[in-house]
């Protein structure tokens, strides 16, 4: 796709700014091709993923720029073609609530449409991104009419409640040094039962954002990050951690 889109027009929706650009015949094919390839759409026919790339378009955002917001009305769902993307929301009490960090294609904002309900998290482009966005309607049509869609976002959504439920674990039977441990282990890996050997770089996240996702205070997570360095089982590299005793981490997280 790189080099086959063309800028058509600028648009701005409050403080969403985006342009939009024209596909030609081959950015559809690729654009299908990589939406087929999201464990969303696992199983769904050519013909059905191509239509449903035929109903969308690919914008591209600028740094800094809000795909959506929490609150929203959720009238359409993106795919994140290129860049990356941070997902974030506030707490009942105003408190901003870090969720997660995207630079790889995938589907967003799908839970809204799918629960008919208001954003429940905003989406921020961290760099220049391009994201393919559709009518929510054109979504739900393709998970009602293919069996495979459907059981392909069961199993997604599955997936999340799991994550959800390993989180509340955690805060019942992990210290908040564990749960520091485990979050930078699971940052680096997908399945905590194949863990990365020693030297892995932690992508980029603030120690903020690190205390949300471990349910604890800056102040706190900042000094146990601290403690970790001085026993050297990280080290900071500019605005990175590189982890240098995965073992020793993964005993912290009792894994």
């Amino acid at each position: 796709m790189p080099g086959l889109l063309a800028v058509q027009g600028f648009r701005a929706t409050g403080q969403t700014f985006y342009a939009r650009v024209v596909a030609t015949r081959n950015d559809l094919d690729a654009l299908a091709a990589l939406l087929a390839s999201s464990p969303s759409l696992s199983g769904v026919s050519r013909s059905g993923v191509r239509d449903l790339a035929a109903q969308g378009t690919v914008r591209r955002y600028r740094r800094g720029t809000y795909l959506c917001h929490q609150g929203d009305d959720a009238t359409d769902v993106f795919f994140l073609v290129r860049g990356r993307v941070e997902v974030s929301g506030d707490s009942a009490t105003g408190t901003r609530v870090y969720h997660a960090t995207v630079d790889t294609p995938q589907f967003l904002g799908e839970l809204g449409p799918l629960g008919d309900m208001p954003r429940t998290a905003s989406v921020l482009a961290l760099v220049d991104a391009e994201a393919w966005v559709a009518p929510a309607e054109a979504f739900l049509k393709l998970v009602a009419g293919e069996p495979e869609a459907a059981r392909a976002l069961m199993r997604a959504l599955a997936r999340q409640v799991q994550v959800q439920q390993a989180f509340a674990e955690d805060l019942l039977f992990l210290d908040l040094k564990g749960r520091v441990a485990k979050r930078l282990l699971q940052l680096v890996t997908e399945d905590l039962d194949d863990l990365p050997d020693d030297g892995v770089v932690v992508p980029d996240v603030t120690q903020a954002d690190l205390a949300s996702l471990c349910g604890g205070s800056r102040e706190n997570v900042t000094r146990i990050l601290k403690e970790f360095e001085r026993r050297d089982l990280v080290h900071r590299e500019g605005h990175r951690y590189v982890l240098r005793k995965i073992d020793a981490l993964a005993k912290l997280a009792e894994l």
